[in-house]
């Protein structure tokens, strides 16, 4: 059987499609892409915007019109089974919280799942889903229901087996990270499970996915400073706003937010930091967006994901009054694009002359490979025999665009 699994969506869903591809694999069945005609395609898909609901039904659309046959599961069909259902080709609906389940549909028996087969350079790996908190924008924890960790002697098991796959970076995901260990009885936190990580394995790059500012304590700003983790953080802001923070029901102020990352960078030497920002929430008028461009101006961050308000079914601000026309929308989004090039290109140029360690994940036709830095930037240089997955140390000489360009010292 030739299957192919395509994935929308954040970091969580991208580990879970690996850990599926991995396991098939492990299984006899051949992962293909769907350009090769497969019989039957698996759709992981996303439901955080309305652009993510339209590419996940064109993504189903495709797969069918290939002649596959379609299993969908992710977080845009938990939401909307029966419109799912109704797809043409469409032969299963695997629900968010069976999603593994998948694996045994296909082979037809009980399967171990494979975590160490990830088909990329970097590890993914989940240790918690679903989210306790309740964004008014948001319709993930109707998708993912409450926080749920994966227990620590698991986890530690899985980073094991990557470690022993070769791996050198383990990028830990998780629907809301910050939360892992919560629902256990003995409250294990993140940092104990990132400190059970260093002490049970060796591997040399460990990441961390997005986390809330409040989860960002002492104790984790000190483990950031540790040599094996990466220099490098995203925490989601939304709005510069306290007035729109407020209405989007995130439990922070501004200034708690500026002081958090002020506190970061102090202590953790060429961090990179990014953040996500909503534009066009509901009262999001003239002043209340000065305030936002205002308040990114003066953080230090390196880069920022942009995101037009998009009204999700069922969640408190879909039904929010005074809404913002589309087309100030995007010109707000276009002026904070170009304030964070110039935030991005600062950043760049301060890694000129410096030392970075690099895993090499894609080598191109003149000679060259490019790979990803500890603190999450692009890297090109030159090599002959690039080794994926090999970490390398380069002397950064140029930053064009959104990459830096430099040679490898041995």
């Amino acid at each position: 059987m030739r299957v192919s699994v395509l994935t929308l969506g954040c970091r969580v869903n991208q580990s879970e499609s690996s850990v599926i591809k991995g396991s098939l694999e492990e299984n006899g069945i051949t992962i293909v892409d769907i350009k090769e005609k497969p019989d039957l395609c698996i759709v992981n898909t996303c439901t955080v915007t309305a652009k993510s609901d339209y590419n996940s039904r064109q993504l189903i659309r495709r797969a069918a019109k290939g002649g596959a046959k379609v299993i969908v599961t992710g977080c845009y069909s938990h939401l909307q089974k029966d419109k799912v259902r109704s797809m043409p080709g469409v032969i299963e609906l695997v629900d968010n919280t069976r999603k593994y389940e998948i694996v045994n549909l296909i082979t037809g028996q009980e399967t171990n799942l494979v975590f160490s087969r990830l088909g990329r350079s970097r590890a993914y790996l989940k240790v918690q889903d679903g989210c306790n908190l309740r964004c008014s924008y948001c319709s993930v924890p109707l998708a993912r229901g409450r926080s749920k960790s994966v227990p620590l002697d698991e986890v530690v098991e899985r980073v094991q087996a990557i470690e022993a796959a070769g791996y050198n970076e383990l990028v830990i995901t998780g629907v809301h990270l910050g939360m892992y260990g919560r629902d256990f009885p003995d409250k294990v936190s993140l940092k104990r499970l990132i400190k059970y990580i260093l002490s049970c394995s060796r591997l040399k790059r460990i990441r961390l996915s997005s986390l809330e500012i409040n989860e960002v304590d002492d104790e984790l700003i000190e483990l950031l400073q540790d040599i094996r983790l990466c220099k490098h953080i995203h925490l989601p802001l939304q709005s510069g706003s306290d007035k729109i923070l407020q209405l989007m029901r995130r439990n922070y102020t501004s200034t708690e937010f500026s002081s958090k990352i002020l506190k970061i960078c102090s202590k953790v030497d060429n961090i990179s930091v990014g953040s996500d920002i909503i534009v066009g929430f509901p009262g999001e008028g003239d002043e209340e967006f000065k305030q936002t461009y205002n308040f990114l101006q003066s953080l230090p961050i390196s880069y920022l994901h942009v995101f037009p308000f998009s009204a999700r079914p069922d969640t408190e601000a879909s039904k929010m009054k005074n809404r913002t026309p589309d087309h100030t929308i995007k010109n707000r989004i276009d002026v904070l694009n170009e304030l964070i090039r110039t935030k991005k290109d600062t950043y760049l140029q301060k890694q000129l002359y410096r030392v970075l360690d690099v895993i090499i994940e894609e080598k191109t036709s003149d000679g060259h490979a490019i790979g990803t830095s500890g603190n999450y930037n692009k890297v090109s240089m030159p090599i002959r025999n690039a080794i994926k997955g090999s970490i390398v140390f380069v002397r950064i000489l140029k930053a064009s665009g959104n990459l830096l360009e430099g040679f490898i010292i041995p």
